[in-house]
């Protein structure tokens, strides 16, 4: 019996010694990638592909210098708003070779710092560290302790987002951990610490076209980046925005494609943002590699709401048409109407409404409106302002027009014509090659 009893405690004691790992055992498996707090083993690490359609909640969010949003979460990444996720080290290999980990606590693309050595620079936050890229390489000197980069921002941080200085009061960051934000300026390296109790608790923020996103679970929250105000009709599901998911998608925000498709208005401001009308949808463009994004007339422009006739920038003001009126938006504040309006078409420009179209082209004072097979040109710095040309154009009906630096561009249903200036149009002397019309531009379902 004693034998017995000898030979189970000899074979209980080899299977703990096997069970339990020794401290140099978990020294060495954290040296070695094994281990590591959140991950219980290297399968773990390298496990299978998540997928974000499942409803899942992001540890980092943030464009590179390219424009290609990168959506974090565990040791996998997303590329853009489509694709299967990939792991991170993968692009960003020195996640793995510094911390044995591809997790990434916080996110955020410097794109408009007043640093040139920070422009278009993407920072990653891991624990206590600070990773900064550029075209996906590492700067010399990091990963550094985040207290060098950003004195005064706590560690294992929860989410990061960049705020130019025309939307903060200066270039800044603001940071997110638990139930603080922590507002740090680029220049005066001076932190403030603050507590938004509308907003839900943020895993991932992302700035986008302007507009600040607090991402909680599968949702998200648009929100104030001063004041922490939530917008109305908030959250929303990801997966109806921000990926391209089986039943889900922002559909009611798009039309059909058919034959009768057209544009009602299209612009470009002096930064080249190029903005198309159609219905109650504005397609909005900031540069081809961010392509064009549809969002309510009504969101920027409430006044207006839809169908507008014609639109163009002038003298860093919008001028929408509409019917027999024009509505004249300040550019700087946020599309603020001008005190006063709407006016009547007839005692702003000297014109009687409606009208098909109308364009400024940049560096001018004339705005060219076109009205069925006729251009009428306005001089915008003329007071009062009346028609001081009007010449046959080559078309019976027109839809929307553009001037930009290719040219003018004229729309007529699914196709567009260019030509080099507005003369060259109206002569209707060179015959211009017939382009289509992107579906995205018309706010189609693609």
């Amino acid at each position: 019996m004693r034998l017995l009893t000898q030979t189970l405690c000899l074979l209980l004691a080899v299977a703990l010694s096997r069970a339990a790992p020794t401290h140099h055992d978990i020294l060495m498996a954290d040296q070695n990638g094994d281990h590591h707090e959140g991950k219980s083993d290297d399968k773990a690490h390298h496990g299978a592909n998540p997928d974000r359609c499942d409803g899942l909640e992001f540890d980092a969010i943030a464009p590179d210098v390219d424009g290609i949003t990168y959506f974090f979460k565990g040791d996998h990444l997303w590329k853009g708003y489509t694709g299967p996720a990939v792991l991170s080290n993968g692009i960003f290999k020195e996640l793995d070779d510094y911390h044995n980990l591809g997790h990434v606590d916080a996110a955020f693309r410097m794109h408009n710092g007043d640093d040139p050595k920070d422009h278009d620079h993407l920072f990653l936050f891991l624990n206590n560290k600070v990773f900064k890229y550029y075209n996906h390489s590492l700067e010399a000197g990091y990963p550094k302790e985040i207290q060098d980069v950003f004195p005064g921002i706590p560690d294992h941080l929860d989410a990061a987002v960049e705020c130019p200085k025309k939307e903060c009061t200066e270039e800044t960051v603001i940071f997110f951990k638990g139930d603080d934000l922590y507002y740090y300026g680029m220049s005066s390296k001076t932190v403030k610490q603050k507590k938004w109790p509308l907003l839900p608790h943020c895993t991932s923020a992302y700035r986008w076209l302007e507009r600040y996103y607090c991402f909680h679970g599968h949702n998200f929250t648009r929100f104030h980046p001063l004041t922490g105000d939530v917008e109305p009709q908030y959250p929303k599901d990801a997966r109806n925005y921000f990926m391209r998911c089986e039943n889900f998608g922002h559909g009611r925000d798009y039309v059909d494609c058919n034959t009768t498709a057209h544009l009602d208005a299209v612009t470009s401001d002096d930064k080249g943002k190029a903005y198309a009308f159609r219905g109650k949808l504005y397609l909005r463009l900031d540069s081809q590699r961010d392509g064009w994004h549809a969002f309510p007339i009504s969101s920027y422009w409430k006044e207006v709401d839809s169908n507008v006739d014609a639109v163009f920038f002038y003298d860093d003001k919008l001028y929408i048409i509409k019917g027999d009126v024009v509505y004249i938006y300040k550019t700087e504040a946020h599309y603020t109407l001008v005190e006063g309006y709407p006016k009547p078409l007839k005692e702003e420009l000297g014109i009687e409404g409606p009208v098909d179209s109308a364009f400024v082209c940049v560096g001018e004072n004339t705005v060219h409106i076109i009205q069925g097979s006729n251009m009428k040109d306005v001089d915008l710095s003329a007071t009062p302002r009346s028609v001081t040309k009007e010449i046959p154009i080559p078309y019976f009906k027109i839809d929307a027009a553009s001037c930009g630096p290719d040219g003018v561009r004229v729309y007529v249903g699914t196709n567009y014509y260019q030509y080099a200036n507005p003369m060259i149009m109206a002569a209707g002397k060179i015959k211009s090659p017939t382009y289509k019309v992107p579906q995205e531009m018309l706010g189609c379902r693609n």
